[in-house]
């Protein structure tokens, strides 16, 4: 992909995405994610912290003056445009095999009110009572036709 400077002159250039492997995603994913030691339900996920993660794993080329970077991903006050790291992070999703229905899934989760008050450091998303409905028919439906 080659961005120009819409973004701002820094962030132009080439860049090349790769996808990344289902274990690498795996691992980023719990290293962002609280479970429950009683239960092993998920408590909270740093959901910027995943898509901030997986943006950088599947990034393999980028401008010489390497313009994105985790901290920079991840930085709320000096980090990238809003509208780059979308258009970033959905690439990436879109490498990495996340479907629109999960993408919908995790933006509901992290803009879901937490009923308990979080530290700035541990900001969580609360985590859902199960799978996502689209999930859930999906599993029905395999269920049945292989009966």
């Amino acid at each position: 992909m080659i961005l120009d400077e819409r973004f701002g002159r820094e962030y132009a250039g080439h860049y090349v995405f790769g996808a990344i492997t289902w274990a690498k995603r795996s691992r980023i994913i719990q290293k962002h994610t609280k479970y429950s030691k009683a239960t092993g339900q998920v408590e909270c996920s740093d959901l910027v912290a995943i898509q901030a993660e997986t943006v950088i794993a599947s990034l393999k080329e980028q401008p010489e003056n390497r313009p994105v970077t985790l901290e920079k991903l991840l930085d709320e006050s000096e980090g990238v445009p809003v509208d780059l790291g979308e258009l970033l992070g959905n690439l990436a999703n879109r490498l990495c095999n996340v479907s629109k229905e999960e993408t919908v899934f995790l933006s509901e989760q992290s803009g879901e009110k937490s009923q308990t008050q979080s530290s700035p450091s541990s900001d969580c998303a609360k985590s859902s009572d199960g799978p996502p409905a689209s999930l859930e028919t999906n599993q029905q439906e395999k269920s049945s036709s292989s009966s």
